[in-house]
């Protein structure tokens, strides 16, 4: 598997440029769908095919992908490292990149609950993430540069968007619905977000593996 991963010299820097191409270029088209929406009355197929608020479409499939991506890179350092913490990364992004594709969490109503915490999930989410922090966290800062520095660089873009944006979201969506585009602004940051945390670790990943290959 790690075989399989690693780079030829000099690819990395070739995999950085098609990653945040690909990444800007799902982001932008997300925001014209938003837009082409709520603005300029674009078709309702068009805007469901590239919006980051909708699902089952491009944008869902890219995501889905690139967290895949990462349990690949985890496993890849795990045979490198031989620690069996990349391991658990690499199933937490397995799970993560199944839950953009079948949205686990949005069908998990916790609590009723209103204004910022409208989307109870987070309460739970938040504990979970509070827990992995508690357990990865000293492990991550041990690691050396420039790794490290990129995993919490890519873990603060991740759960921002994730957890952080899903607060101004649901106060929101309490208020205001979820048909508008301030609505489907909010969702395009958020999104947008998750999408350049989960690029970066990827990218962090495939450089540190080619470095040590």
């Amino acid at each position: 598997m790690a075989e399989a991963l690693q780079l030829p010299d000099g690819s990395a820097r070739r995999a950085a440029r098609v990653v945040v191409s690909a990444t800007a270029l799902v982001s932008a088209l997300g925001l014209a769908a938003e837009l082409g929406e709520y603005v300029f009355g674009a078709p309702e197929g068009w805007v469901e095919l590239f919006s980051l608020s909708y699902e089952e479409n491009v944008p869902t499939w890219y995501v889905s992908v690139l967290l895949a991506f990462c349990a690949l890179g985890c496993l890849a350092l795990r045979s490198q490292r031989g620690d069996r913490r990349w391991t658990v990364l690499a199933v937490l992004f397995l799970y993560v990149s199944l839950d953009e594709a079948v949205q686990i969490h949005e069908h998990a109503a916790f609590f009723a609950t209103r204004g910022v915490l409208y989307f109870s999930w987070v309460i739970p989410a938040a504990a979970v993430v509070a827990l992995l922090a508690i357990w990865l966290g000293p492990w991550i800062l041990r690691l050396p540069d420039p790794l490290r520095r990129r995993l919490v660089v890519s873990a603060a873009l991740y759960v921002g968007g994730a957890l952080g944006m899903e607060l101004p979201l649901g106060w929101w969506t309490d208020h205001h619905g979820d048909d508008n585009l301030g609505y489907g602004l909010i969702d395009w940051v958020e999104e947008t977000l998750e999408l350049s945390g989960a690029s970066v670790f990827l990218l962090s990943v495939w450089a540190d593996a080619e470095a040590r290959a």
